[in-house]
């Protein structure tokens, strides 16, 4: 196959994909916050809310519980070496019974919480406790909107870049025709052809390398979201000018990242654990009841099997325990003040990563200011050196190099605009701003 039939080729093959780049802006244009919201909802994780809810709900039924009558079934019997007697005989010669040493037991016991003052802050800490699960679960899933953002903007550089070499190649293209008259007609030498026809491969090399990087990204991108995408999926730069503007002026008071409800929920819960230790120094009262049927009964002196039954209220209180809720309290005050220390520090490394962050976006669009006026110079001069080119007044080679010079600042601009796209998006996710 001739060089000629390989330029050709690759045109029919990469010509779809420059078709579908110049209709971005159609209804198949696939944006980021849409991509971003498939890959949480394909998320394993995603149903671990649910699942947390429903480990919540059965610890609270198991605390509902402890409010309903406890019933239980005892059963003993025992040999003892000796009983109590009563040394003494009664009028008539009769002395007073002697209970057996073997005795037996089998009774049915009720209690019914009547007051628990640590059930209701038990309860609240179940609360707690799973509104901070879910809090640190949807801290696990930050790090997959910068898994997808990776890949997206992997894709769409390698995409804006293969377009700047579709532009260039059709032109390149069609001046490898011209020389080709030329030199059928004698008016050229050979290696003018070959030189615009070399240059046409080289670059076609380059589209297929940056068509492959950015299949790779498209299919990790399909992976992460599930939705089915190839090489003919076009993706849409986010414009993100306005709300990184916004988010500048509000920075100081910016805390919607999800590590900040976590901390709040950290320090909820151990509010909750404080109440909850609190309210167990606290007197408890309870009824209990219990039928039996043994040898003896109640009665110790009886010495034959007999049936009865109690019943009472009980209180439970332990005023003095040797300073272990105060301890327990000084634990929480310390967990408490740790939970601030890693919020702190969290705020200081949110604020260093923005402040990297601002400095590249202020420095890529100074930098595509001048990117544009270095394009506009470059076609300049490679329009001129096309005009000389068909009159013969230079050579391919040279017409080539200046062909280069333009297609290297365009494919520099697009770089950069990709890359401020990108670290626009990265500061506003990093303060934890949904992007769409």
């Amino acid at each position: 196959m001739t060089s000629r039939h390989l330029v050709g080729a690759a045109s029919v093959l990469f010509a779809p994909l420059l078709v579908l780049h110049a209709q971005q802006s159609s209804a198949d244009t696939l944006r980021l916050g849409a991509l971003t919201t498939s890959a949480l909802q394909r998320d394993p994780r995603g149903r671990e809310l649910e699942l947390l809810s429903a480990q919540s709900k059965l610890r609270q039924k198991t605390l509902d519980a402890e409010t309903r009558p406890t019933v239980s079934v005892e059963s003993m019997a025992q040999y003892q070496s000796d009983v109590a007697r009563i040394p003494i005989t009664l009028p008539g010669g009769v002395s007073p019974p002697t209970p057996p040493h073997d005795t037996y037991d089998a009774r049915i016991a009720a209690q019914q919480r009547l007051y628990d003052p640590a059930l209701a802050p038990r309860r609240a800490v179940e609360d707690a406790q799973l509104a901070e699960s879910q809090a640190r679960l949807r801290v696990s899933l930050f790090g997959l909107r910068q898994n997808v953002n990776d890949v997206f903007f992997a894709s769409l550089r390698a995409q804006e870049q293969i377009a700047e070499l579709q532009t260039t190649i059709t032109d390149l293209d069609a001046q490898a025709r011209v020389a080709e008259t030329r030199v059928r007609e004698g008016a050229a030498l050979p290696s003018e052809e070959l030189a615009l026809r070399a240059e046409l491969l080289r670059r076609r090399q380059t589209v297929a390398e940056f068509a492959a990087t950015r299949r790779a990204s498209l299919e990790v991108l399909a992976d992460l979201t599930g939705l089915s995408l190839d090489s003919v999926s076009v993706l849409g730069a986010p414009d993100m000018a306005a709300e990184v503007a916004r988010a500048r002026t509000s920075l100081t008071d910016m805390r919607v990242r999800a590590e900040y409800e976590q901390f709040a929920r950290s320090r909820d819960v151990l509010v909750r654990q404080e109440q909850a230790r609190s309210a167990q120094d606290r007197p408890r009262v309870s009824a209990f009841g219990r039928v039996g049927y043994g040898r003896p009964g109640l009665n110790p002196l009886n010495d034959k099997f007999d049936g009865y039954w109690l019943a009472g209220v009980q209180l439970q209180w332990t005023p003095w325990n040797w300073g272990t809720t105060s301890r327990d309290r000084e634990l929480l005050a310390l967990q408490r003040q740790i939970v601030s220390a890693e919020e702190q520090n969290f705020t200081d490394n949110l604020r260093r990563g923005v402040a990297q962050d601002l400095a590249s976006i202020d420095r890529l669009a100074s930098t595509l200011a001048a990117d544009d006026e270095i394009v506009a110079l470059r076609e300049r001069i490679a329009a001129e050196t096309r005009v000389r080119f068909a009159e013969g007044v230079v050579t391919s080679a040279e017409y080539v190099d200046r062909e280069t010079d333009v297609l290297s600042a365009r494919i520099s601009r697009t770089t950069h605009r990709v890359e401020l796209a990108q670290v626009r998006v990265r500061f506003l996710t990093t303060l934890g701003i949904e992007v769409r």
